[in-house]
């Protein structure tokens, strides 16, 4: 099987990388395709990997992997989406675009939302399979704990907070935030606080929060591209509207949002900016929300065997065994002039 690593934002190769490794053991053939502006990100340089469209359709794939929301209608292969996050009600996550031919889906939640859009469209494919960049919760929930316990040693901290926001102007909570997250570093110094931004944040609140954590000792600016790292060694985290929450739910831990638009809040979630020092002490402390989250684990990923790369892999193998290869898919006019403004026409 000849398989496409589609990557146009750099948060993709860590939702990416287990399915490289299931390609790998079963001897699959594989290419990574890496837009140009993420190419210094791309951490699998020794792996095949091509900028270009051109070499892509000369590649001639089997199945085109996408945690994005395009793939060049043109390219032959079975186009898959297999997502970039688990925040349902934000803008646009159930929107069908008509790209892809098969959607992968991470829990009931969405597999059910994606049902009743396939019979309204039916022109695609809807399978559970659980979502490949949460792998490392079945395998190895525990590989950063000697990170963090180095991490807490150097600033004599008992506690990690991470700082994770969405980079929405109209969600994000970045510009609201910043002093009330410096008040926080500044009282307890028995907090580390990271901060991990979406690579797409608003430039001016990038440099506004590197600021502050140069002239703030226990504040760190991550520069890391992969979240996982620092959801598996924090203690509670803080964010607004951002898939980040679902990440970080499953692994049983409390998080607090400003002004989420959630469908179902399961978590603490206020209006008050300047409550985050008490909600910060309430919910490491008293973890009021710890039953309720159990909606979310079921919902939105019920799978803890680290399998689901295997499943997404096995899935599209037996998928092209039935139905075959399509050549390309059609669109509309207008999704065609949107598909040849991003990559170029066939």
């Amino acid at each position: 099987m000849k398989v496409i690593l589609f990557c146009q934002n750099n948060y993709a190769f860590g939702i990416l990388e287990p399915i490289k490794e299931v390609l790998e053991a079963n001897n699959d053939d594989f290419i990574w395709f890496v837009k140009e502006h993420i190419y210094n990100d791309f951490p699998f340089k020794s792996d095949k990997h091509t900028t270009k469209v051109s070499v892509l359709k000369a590649y001639k794939s089997d199945v085109i992997l996408v945690p994005g929301n395009e793939v060049p209608h043109y390219l032959r292969g079975l186009k898959t989406q297999i997502f970039h996050g688990l925040a349902g009600e934000k803008k646009g996550h159930f929107r069908i675009r008509h790209y892809f031919d098969l959607y992968l889906t991470q829990g009931p939640y969405f597999t059910n939302k994606f049902n009743e859009l396939k019979e309204e469209h039916k022109n695609f494919d809807v399978i559970e399979t659980g979502w490949p960049k949460l792998d490392i919760y079945g395998k190895d929930k525990n590989k950063y704990s000697n990170y963090k316990a180095e991490l807490l040693k150097t600033y004599s901290a008992e506690k990690v907070i991470l700082y994770a926001p969405t980079f929405s102007p109209k969600l994000t909570s970045g510009p609201h935030l910043i002093n009330q997250i410096k008040n926080l570093a500044n009282k307890h110094a028995e907090y580390v606080i990271l901060l991990k931004f979406h690579p797409l944040m608003a430039q001016e609140w990038l440099d506004a929060y590197k600021i502050l954590a140069e002239n703030t000792p226990n504040i760190i600016f991550q520069e890391e591209k992969n979240i996982i790292k620092f959801l598996l060694i924090a203690d509670i985290l803080i964010s607004d509207t951002s898939s980040v929450i679902y990440e970080f739910i499953l692994l049983d831990k409390p998080v607090i949002t400003f002004n989420s638009i959630s469908e179902k809040i399961n978590w603490e979630n206020s209006t008050d900016y300047n409550a985050l020092e008490n909600l910060v002490k309430t919910n490491l402390e008293k973890d009021p929300f710890s039953k309720s989250r159990a909606y979310i684990n079921n919902q939105f990923h019920p799978y803890n065997d680290g399998k689901s790369a295997e499943r997404m892999v096995e899935t599209v193998r037996s998928y092209i065994t039935k139905h075959g290869v399509p050549e390309k898919r059609n669109l509309s006019f207008l999704r065609r002039l949107k598909i040849h403004s991003i990559f170029g026409k066939s």
